[in-house]
């Protein structure tokens, strides 16, 4: 395997770690969009944004230099897009409102393999972990 190909394996299993630990935790606790869900998403998210970082493979040299290539288009539609998945999981019933929370982990999530196909590994750590603090240990706070 060449470097790329690793390179490209590696993007993919960490936003698959990072997706399945915040879908567990989901799960865990029955909701909605869980497991499966966040891992794809996230893996989704940093497959995209590796197609902006390998574009250059694309173009020819002459090409290249007429072309203005924005990796920010693709996040900003990965994020429109995801935002509509989420809006999935929402429910209203009567006067209550629920599945807020799984659509912005949904959403969080997508960041964060935003973050790892751009190879920003450290923040999409922390974000994760984050991440995964504000969904178990805040509910026990709100317990309380």
């Amino acid at each position: 395997m060449n470097k790329e190909t690793v390179d490209i394996l590696v993007h993919l299993l960490v936003a698959m770690v990072a997706g399945g630990l915040i879908g567990l935790e989901r799960s865990y606790y029955g909701r909605p969009a869980g497991f499966r869900t966040h891992t794809l998403v996230c893996m989704a998210s940093s497959l995209l944004m590796l197609v902006t970082i390998y574009q250059r493979d694309w173009f020819s040299g002459a090409m290249i230099e007429t072309v203005r290539i924005d990796p920010t288009r693709m996040a900003q539609g990965i994020m429109t897009g995801i935002g509509f998945l989420s809006a999935g999981v929402i429910i209203k019933e009567g006067l209550t409102v629920r599945g807020l929370t799984t659509a912005a982990s949904i959403w969080m999530t997508a960041a964060i393999g935003i973050l790892i196909g751009i190879s920003f590994y450290f923040p999409a750590t922390i974000a994760t972990l984050l991440t995964l603090g504000t969904l178990s240990i805040f509910r026990w706070i709100e317990m309380i």
